[in-house]
C-alpha cells in the first residue's frame, strides 16, 4: 500500500548491540514509499526476573504508521503481562527459562489479542468515537528467546527464518488471502478473496489492527476476515544455531530463503560488523528492485544456552515505536 516517490530514499537507520550470548543488528530504508511505516524492537536482555529472555520485532505497517508505532511500544508489554508470565508460582520457571513451551505459546497468543484489543480502543479515543481515528494496521514477525527456546511468532506476511548449519531450519509461514485455510475463514466471515487480496484490498490475512476487516457481528475476532491470531513456533536451541533474519516483505519480495541465508553466511566470514551486513542486505534488495520499506534484523547465536548466574551485561536495547 502506500504511493511512491520519484527516487527512493536510500538513507539507513542502524543500530547493533549484545546480551544473553546474542549479537544483533538491524537496518532500515524507507525506499521508495512515501512513509516510512515499519517500527521495530531490539531487546537482547529483559528486565527483572526475565533478564536472561531475549525480545525481537519487526512491524510492517500498512494505510500509516500509527499501528506498527504502537505495537512496537506495547505488544511485548502485553505479552508478559498475562498468564503464565504474570503467574507468581511461574515465576522461578521464568527465571530458570523452564516455563513449559505450551505455556509460553499460550501467553504469546494472549498477548497478540490483547494488544489488538487495546489497539482498537486507542484508535477510537477510548471507545468513544463510533469510527476509526485511523485505518492502519501492521503484520508483525518477533522472536522472543529464553535460556532453552526460541519462539518465532509471526502475524501477517513478514517473515522469520532460523538458519542452522548455514541452511534454513524453520520458516514462518507468510499469512496470504489465497492460502487455503486463510480464505476460508475469510469466506466464512463473509468476505472474499479478489486478485489475491482480502475484498480486493488488503493483501494480508493476518494482522493487528486493520479494525475495517474486524467487525463481523457474531464472529470471534479470531474469526474475523482479518485475524490478529499469530502462529507460534517453539522450538529447543541448539549448538547449530547459526543466525536469524526477521524482515518484512520488502526483503523477502526479492530474495529467497536459501538466497539471503548465503548472502548472510558468506558475510559472516569476513565482516565483523553486522550492521554493514544488514547495510549491504538493504542495497541488495532495492537494487533486485524492491518498492517497499524495508527492515532486515540479523540476530546471532553463540551461546545455545544461557544460564542466569552467567548472563552477560546488555547494551543497546532500543524499541522504535510510540508510548
Amino acid at each position: 500500500m502506500g504511493a511512491f516517490l520519484d527516487k527512493p530514499q536510500t538513507e539507513k537507520q542502524s543500530s547493533n548491540g549484545a546480551g544473553n550470548g546474542l549479537r544483533f543488528a538491524v537496518s532500515t530504508m524507507q525506499g521508495w514509499r512515501v512513509d516510512m511505516e515499519d517500527a521495530h524492537v531490539t531487546l537482547p536482555c529483559l528486565s527483572g526476573i526475565m533478564k536472561a529472555w531475549s525480545f525481537f520485532a519487526v512491524f510492517d505497517g500498512h494505510a500509516g504508521p500509527r499501528a506498527s508505532k504502537y505495537c512496537a511500544s506495547h505488544l511485548l508489554t502485553q505479552i508478559i503481562s498475562v498468564p503464565p508470565f504474570s503467574s507468581s508460582r511461574s515465576r522461578q520457571e521464568l527465571r530458570s527459562g523452564e516455563l513449559s513451551s505450551e505455556a509460553v505459546v499460550r501467553g504469546i497468543q494472549r498477548g497478540f489479542l490483547q494488544v489488538d484489543a487495546d489497539l482498537r480502543e486507542a484508535l477510537t479515543d477510548g471507545g468513544k468515537s463510533s469510527t476509526w481515528m485511523d485505518h492502519s494496521g501492521t503484520t508483525a514477525v518477533t522472536l522472543l528467546v529464553s535460556p532453552r527456546h526460541l519462539y518465532f511468532v509471526n502475524c501477517g506476511d513478514s517473515r522469520a527464518v532460523l538458519y542452522r548449519d548455514g541452511e534454513p531450519y524453520l520458516v514462518t509461514e507468510d499469512h496470504k488471502p489465497n492460502n487455503p485455510q486463510e480464505r476460508q475463514r475469510i469466506e466464512s466471515a463473509g468476505s472474499s478473496v479478489l486478485i489475491h487480496r482480502v475484498n480486493g484490498a488488503l493483501a494480508v490475512s493476518r494482522a493487528l489492527g486493520d479494525f475495517d476487516y474486524k467487525n463481523v457481528d457474531g464472529k470471534a475476532p479470531t474469526e474475523q476476515p482479518v485475524s490478529p491470531e499469530p502462529e507460534v513456533y517453539a522450538l529447543e536451541r541448539s549448538p547449530a544455531d547459526d543466525f536469524a533474519i526477521l524482515a518484512c516483505d520488502g526483503i523477502w519480495d526479492v530474495m529467497s530463503n536459501e538466497e539471503l541465508g548465503a548472502f548472510v553466511h558468506t558475510r559472516l566470514q569476513s565482516l565483523s560488523s553486522l550492521e554493514s551486513i544488514c547495510e549491504q542486505l538493504l542495497d541488495t534488495c532495492l537494487q533486485k528492485g524492491s518498492r517497499d520499506n524495508m527492515t532486515a534484523l540479523l540476530i546471532c547465536f553463540s551461546n545455545p544456552e544461557v544460564s542466569l548466574p552467567d548472563v552477560p551485561g546488555c547494551k543497546e536495547a532500543d524499541t522504535d515505536g510510540e508510548t
